[in-house]
């Protein structure tokens, strides 16, 4: 698990009087690993041809994204002071028409995801080799504009595309997924399933997926915690959207080691 970040987010989140730390916590580690050791990007030209996309559909995570485009050079550590001010670039979803690095305007869940389709569609049409990843939520995957956009993935071969699911059981509350893996089989996709806060599965994950040539999308099903690396943060309860006062604040930080 990666701490630093997570103070980093709590620490914006906090400062801004807005944003959703348990989603934060389920995807820093997927993300990190993501920019650390696989994507390929500039963050000085982030419209270099040759990059490769990254689409937060789940955009209310946004804070994990936003520490990890401020730790490559995307965006500056006044930026993620400034979080949720007036006239800040950042807020609590994420904006392509402010924020460099970002490749999509998210939130309304379920439209990142056919977005992401569209652009490897684009990459494939043009011969390029450029590669797609996109994360959405277990919950946001009922979206029917999911499961279309998995069905034209899967007809146009889109073997460059990379979907992670961020499975921490958010949908389990109203409409559980009885084998969220068997779901992504039947619909042609090639299927793994990993711990989402393992450095180790989520790069093997990652390798498994450059090296995809058989013709099939990549899907994989991480499954995490939400809130994971503070206990009292690990609820799908009253921490969705709560901002920890001063007390609380002070506990998250002996959690992670900070105090």
């Amino acid at each position: 698990m990666n701490k630093e970040l997570r103070k980093a987010i709590v620490d914006m989140i906090v400062k801004a009087g807005e944003g959703h730390i348990p989603s934060s916590f389920s995807i820093i580690d997927i993300i990190s690993v993501l920019y650390d050791r696989h994507l390929k990007f500039n963050p000085k030209k982030t419209d270099w041809d040759e990059r490769d996309y990254f689409v937060l559909s789940k955009g209310h995570g946004c804070a994990a994204l936003n520490v990890v485009l401020q730790r490559h050079g995307f965006i500056s550590q006044n930026d993620i002071d400034n979080c949720g001010k007036f006239n800040a670039i950042l807020s609590g979803h994420p904006d392509r028409t402010k924020v460099p690095g970002v490749e999509a305007s998210t939130g309304s869940l379920g439209h990142g995801f056919p977005y992401s389709v569209g652009i490897a569609l684009g990459q494939k049409i043009f011969k390029k080799t450029n590669k797609v990843y996109v994360l959405i939520g277990d919950g946001e995957s009922h979206e029917g504009s999911v499961w279309e956009s998995v069905l034209v993935a899967q007809n146009m071969k889109l073997d460059n595309l990379c979907c992670i699911v961020d499975y921490n059981g958010s949908a389990a509350q109203i409409l559980p997924h009885p084998d969220i893996a068997a779901q992504w089989t039947a619909f042609g996709w090639t299927v793994t399933v990993i711990d989402g806060h393992s450095s180790d599965d989520i790069n093997r994950a990652f390798e498994a997926f450059k090296n995809n040539r058989s013709g099939k999308p990549f899907v994989i099903i991480a499954r995490t915690v939400k809130g994971k690396g503070v206990s009292f943060l690990e609820t799908h309860g009253p921490w969705h959207h709560k901002i920890p006062n001063e007390m609380e604040y002070k506990a998250i930080m002996e959690e992670l080691e900070y105090v």
